[in-house]
Formats: structure tokens, sequence, C-alpha cells
């Protein structure tokens, strides 16, 4: 894997060149496309002496070339940079932003155009994006969670389609750009927050900032810019990048059974029109099963070493479980059959292993605070400790909601996984005493604070539905206050 705050550089620009003439009078010459004037003869005339000018000596053609847009050029740098709030501006026609506004959920492409830093890209493909949670209390429908009906929220979570129809164009060496609505994070800190500690504990993790959104010149709030999780990412992250990138398939079903072919192959969001093998994932299946891994420590050490980069797969566990990430992949949620959510899996080719990346952190660090006050705990709470079962291994309701699962360390991967606590413990030391010491989140979140207050209440202003600017400060000092009494910090 490559080192992490390694990024890949933009394609190479595309020029387009615009031929203007210069003449020596008042009126322009019509240049043709190869540069000659159709108008003219080998020579010029000179109005005033009526005498013949050799062509030689004719004044040069001016050839001005039209710049290549800086989104061609420049590299997602520019839009990940740390230290600025950009604003993205979405123009749409009036029945375009209509059908998208009468029914969010259904997910559907509309063209429009994107402007950003003065430059504008047309056309794009804008839809508005989301699971169940996205979309809770912003639809019209009758039961929130099916999400239908027109939208109800200031704004909803937005996905631009740069290269849309077929076009090959690339904005920052993006091809998608995934504009989060933190409709559910009062503090809109907790995606950028949680990435950020993923990274910097060496996990391969999307780079994540705050971002301004007009649409048809009028501003719709504060999102969350989230790095797209595709073949740009893999190519940029691993040392090689072309390999399978799976989007919440695991590798074992829940049965505990290698995850069939066909299962895998449907999840793909890299190479699934080459005749994909999804050999390298369910070798590493396999190999857990047939040494017992999930019940000896040796077994899953030896397995996790050779088919996983070991220290960022346990340095995962350690910032999931540090953040809460109850969303994630250690809640097996079972609604008819049960399986985790909210993560990719990334087989790197060239060292044959598997490597797990983070994905949808909008209500990580928030299940700190009782049940009574927190709503999203009664859907999101995992009920175990990394590692422990309860059960038998059978789904159990849980929470205010009854709400069903089942142990995450019955699944075979993360029974091992959770064996090396030798690992975990000098890891999860090194990311307390580091990046998640309380001086350092504190230092950071401040900071940020300070960079999106105008744009909060920007926001306040334009919608009486939006985020108060109290309410966001209380909830921003309540999550600092939650890290810094989280239970497993006074247990270190």
């Amino acid at each position: 894997m490559k080192t992490n705050g390694r990024h890949a550089r933009a394609a190479a620009p595309i020029a387009c060149v615009l031929l203007v003439a210069a003449c020596s009078g008042s009126d322009t010459a019509q240049i043709s496309v190869d540069g000659s004037n159709p108008d003219t003869r080998a020579t010029q005339i000179d109005t005033t002496s009526q005498e013949p000018v050799p062509a030689e000596t004719q004044p040069p053609t001016t050839v001005t070339e039209t710049p290549t847009p800086r989104y061609e050029t420049d590299d997602a740098e520019v839009l990940f940079d740390q230290n600025v709030v950009r604003t993205f501006e979405i123009d749409l026609p009036d029945g375009s932003l209509a059908e998208l506004d009468a029914d969010p959920a259904a997910e559907e492409y509309v063209e429009g155009s994107l402007t950003f830093e003065g430059e504008t890209i047309e056309p794009v493909g804008v839809r508005y994006k989301g699971s169940i949670g996205a979309f809770l209390g912003c639809t019209e429908g009758p039961n929130p969670f099916v999400p239908s009906g027109a939208k109800t929220c200031p704004k909803l979570s937005i996905k631009l389609k740069i290269n849309w129809d077929g076009a090959d164009t690339e904005f920052y060496g993006q091809r998608k750009v995934q504009l989060h609505s933190m409709n559910n994070d009062p503090t809109l800190m907790r995606e950028r927050l949680g990435y950020l500690l993923f990274a910097e504990a060496g996990v391969p993790a999307p780079r994540a900032t705050h971002a301004r959104v007009l649409i048809n010149g009028e501003f719709v709030g504060l999102f969350a810019l989230i790095e797209q999780i595709d073949g740009r990412f893999t190519r940029d992250r691993f040392e090689d990048g072309e390999g399978n990138l799976y989007k919440e398939v695991w590798p074992f079903d829940a049965n505990g059974a290698v995850q069939p072919a066909e299962v895998l192959i449907d999840g793909l969001e890299t190479n699934e029109k080459d005749d994909p093998s999804v050999d390298l994932i369910q070798s590493l299946a396999r190999e857990l099963l047939d040494t017992g891994a999930a019940v000896d420590d040796a077994a899953a050490r030896r397995v996790l070493t050779k088919r996983t980069e070991l220290d960022s797969l346990i340095a995962y566990a350690v910032v999931d479980r540090a953040i809460n990430h109850d969303d994630g992949p250690f809640h097996w949620y079972c609604t008819g059959t049960c399986e985790p959510h909210n993560y990719y899996f990334y087989e790197e080719p060239a060292t044959g292993t598997v490597h797990i990346i983070p994905w949808d952190l909008d209500n990580a660090m928030q299940n700190w605070t009782p049940d009574e006050i927190n709503p999203i705990a009664a859907f999101t709470k995992i009920a175990d400790d990394f590692g422990e079962t309860r059960n038998n291994c059978q789904p159990f309701p849980f929470g205010p909601l009854s709400i069903s699962q089942r142990s995450a360390a019955c699944d075979p991967l993360t029974a091992a996984w959770s064996l090396l606590n030798e690992e975990f413990d000098r890891i999860d030391a090194e990311f307390r005493s580091g990046p998640f010491a309380i001086e350092n989140v504190s230092r950071l979140v401040e900071s940020w604070r300070t960079q999106i207050a105008p744009h909060v209440a920007e926001a306040a202003d334009a919608d009486p539905r939006a985020l108060t600017v109290d309410a966001w400060n209380a909830s921003l000092d309540q999550l600092l206050a939650d890290i810094a009494a989280e239970p497993s910090r006074q247990e270190s």
C-alpha cells in the first residue's frame, strides 16, 4: 500500500486552439481551419501605395490558445485543500430541478452544469443520493423508513457525474463528486474528522472537507465533500491499484460460508466488465476456515499477515471502535439476512492482499451519549464489545426499537481479527497518544469550527429549517466532551 498522503496527479490536459487572424486594416481577416485565408491572394495590398507587398513581409498570423481548464490539469489536492471552503455552483433547468425534488429517493440523474472556481463544466449528471438514513425525515412519504415522495429538507446529499453521457472528462482527477448533506450530524464534523483519523492511523481512507453548494444561484447549505472510492482512489492509495474493488460485500455470507463468486462480482466497483476473478478474497476466506483461524490466534496471525497488511487491518478496528462507527462493518443488521454495511474491500493483485476501506461515517462518534437523548442509537448501536458474542450466534433484538442484529465475531474474519490482542493494544496505544489524543482532536476541530462558522450562519439565515448556530456550537462542544470522556480512553 502507498504511504498515506500520496495523491495521483491529474490526467494530461486536452488543448483546444482558437485561431484569430491579425490584420493591418480595420477589418479582421477570416482564417480557415488550416490557417489559410480563402479571401486573399498570395500578396496583401497596401491601400496607401497600391504597391504589392511580398507575402513574406505580411504580418504573422496570431494564434491564441484557449487555456486548458484548470480542472483538467490540476489534481484532487485542489478539491480537498483543508485550508479553504470552496463553492460548487450547480445549474439545472427548472423542470429538471423539479423532477429531482419530486422524488429524491429515485436517485435518477438529470443533466446540468457545474461551475467551480470560475470555470464551468457541462454537461454533468446531477442526482440526490443516500440510503434510508440519508433520506430519513426528508421526504413526504408516510413511512420514514421507506423514503418516498417530495423533498422536505433544505438540502439532500448530491452526487455529480462528471463523465456524463460518456464524456471522457475528469474534474481535478475525479469522475464523480460526492456532496453529503450531514443532515444526521448536528456537529457537521463527523465525516471529515473520522476519515482523517483513519488516514492518520495508516488506513486507506477517502479525503474529506467542507463545501458550499448553490443550486440555480441559490445557496442551499454547507456540505461534506467526500472523495469518491473508485479505481482512481485505488490507483492513488496502492502500489498496484488495478485490482478488484468491492462495495459492501463481505468475504463470508451470513452462515459463515465463503461468499459465492456471483455475489462478489455483483458488488464490484472496478473490473466488472473484464471477466474478473474473485480468487483473492475467496482465498482469504478459505484459508481462515481451513486453518481454524477464528479460534486460534496463531493461525489468525499467520493468515492475516499473509493475506492483509496487518497493521493497517488492525488499525481499522482500532479507529472504528474508538470513534464508535457503529453503523459500519462490525454491526451485522438482520433484516431478512444478517450482513454489515458501510465499507469497501480492495484486492491488491501484486501483493495478494486484501484491504478494508471505511465509508459513510455520518453516524460515528455519537453512541457514547445515553440512548434516551440519542435517537440514532436506537438504530445503530452495537450490543457487543469487539470480539464478543452472544445468543449462540443467533440474531437477537437490541435497543429501544428491538432491531435485530447478530454478533460480529460470529463471522470467521471478525473472529480471527479480534484475536490479535497484542497488535490491537499496541496500535490502540499509538492512536490514543497521537491522532486521537484529545489535545490533537480539539485543536483540529476548533480550527474547523472557525473555518465553517460563517457558512453555518449563512445557511441558518437562508432557511429557517436549517441548523441554528447555537445548536451547532452546542453539538460540537458535546462531541469534544464525549471524545475526552470516551470510555476506552478512561480505561487505558
